[in-house]
């Protein structure tokens, strides 16, 4: 996330405090002046919506691999490449003669089969009267009741078989299993494909929907996780944080999308976490495998400062401090935390409260101590203070 030590053009607070000190040593041996006037703003404090700009890529929502469910002689191809197509659309024709030929065979030996359980039911229904009287043996009975049973699980079979060669000829027609935009045919027509095979005939890619695949520091997430557990940050209403793509023209993604998991594991090579987020995408301007940065909501705070940028300047050691004037009307150097750049402003998270003045116009006229007289920031007055040397004039 940006730091402070990121501002570009900060002032180095060493020297404005040797110059400070300096002008704070003349004015005293010139004699008692009044207050240096300076510009400052009061801060208040609001709800702010913590982001984060990540990096990723855009995978397929749906993708489908067509492959051929039975062997054969493709016969014919049944959409434009490059179309969209729907589920159950069929795609290629594969000859179904000879499955036609496996199907009427199926047909015939279950209705034999179920002929010959028609004979063998009535024949054991004549024993079971026969047997009573010892008419017949009860061996014969027995034999005609088992030759039954064998002959309806011979009927279960050919039902079975029947049922796969109907499927088989079925699957002779190759419909879409997906609805989306189609690639181009890897097969043409009088190829011999055959069931199973490695290649796929074609691919389809449902658009309507794209996941964003970002990557995210591990050490910046367990950060987050830790300030949500404390209270310092609360998750947005609905409990779903907001991503919002950017475009390389720098203009926003018209679609919101949420941010549906991260993954548990993290990568040893790079110390990254891969987050997912889902965006539709009905004017399919989104392609799989394009690179994209996008702004992640991270969690509410509550009561955020946003100071001004002209405010905060950068000491030695890269320390973000702030010149505040106390009720007192006397200046504090106040050493702050700077999380994130916010247009012309710093989210500052420790050493500012709600209410304090901090000096943005004329931080050179005073020094850390001093009284000085302060007025909102654009207001201050052209005429110089009190026993001070006339504008243009050396100390």
């Amino acid at each position: 996330m940006p730091t402070i030590s990121r501002l570009k053009g900060p002032l180095v607070l060493g020297g404005v405090l040797l110059l400070l000190t300096a002008c704070g040593k003349e004015q005293h041996a010139m004699g008692p002046m009044g207050p240096a006037e300076v510009g400052v703003v009061t801060l208040a404090s609001k709800p702010f919506t913590l982001t984060a700009e990540l990096t990723g890529r855009i995978t397929a929502f749906q993708v489908s691999e067509v492959r051929p469910q039975v062997g054969g002689i493709i016969k014919k191809r049944l959409f434009e490449e490059g179309s969209d197509v729907q589920a159950g659309q069929p795609l290629y024709q594969i000859d179904p003669a000879t499955y036609k030929a496996a199907l009427a065979e199926a047909d015939a030996n279950l209705k034999s089969a179920q002929a010959q359980v028609v004979a063998t039911r009535a024949k054991a229904e004549r024993y079971r009267e026969l047997v009573r009287v010892r008419g017949v043996s009860q061996q014969d009975y027995d034999d005609v009741v088992a030759t039954l049973g064998q002959q309806e699980a011979a009927v279960a079979s050919s039902r079975a078989a029947l049922d796969t060669a109907r499927i088989n000829l079925g699957y002779t027609e190759v419909n879409a299993p997906i609805s989306g935009r189609i690639g181009r045919s890897r097969f043409t027509e009088g190829a011999l494909v055959t069931a199973g095979q490695s290649d796929m005939l074609t691919s389809i890619t449902d658009l309507s929907k794209v996941y964003v695949d970002l990557t995210q520091s591990a050490d910046e997430i367990s950060a987050i996780r830790r300030q949500i557990a404390s209270g310092q940050l609360a998750m947005p209403e609905g409990g779903k944080l907001r991503v919002t793509l950017l475009m390389t023209d720098g203009s926003e993604y018209a679609e919101t999308g949420t941010l549906d998991f991260s993954e548990v594991t993290v990568d040893e090579t790079t110390g990254m976490v891969t987050l997912r987020a889902t965006f539709s995408n009905p004017r399919q301007e989104l392609l799989p495998g394009m690179f994209v940065r996008a702004r992640v909501e991270q969690g509410v705070m509550a009561n955020a400062i946003l100071a001004p940028q002209v405010g905060i300047q950068r000491g030695t050691g890269g320390v973000a401090v702030a010149m505040v004037v106390g009720a007192d009307n006397k200046v504090q150097m106040r050493p702050v935390e700077a999380r994130q750049a916010i247009g012309d402003q710093w989210l500052v998270t420790k050493g500012l409260a709600a209410n304090e003045r901090i000096i943005t116009e004329g931080v050179l006229k005073t020094a850390p101590g001093a009284e000085v007289k302060p007025v909102p920031a654009g207001q201050k007055s052209t005429a110089p203070a009190a026993g001070a040397p006339p504008q243009g004039q050396a100390h």
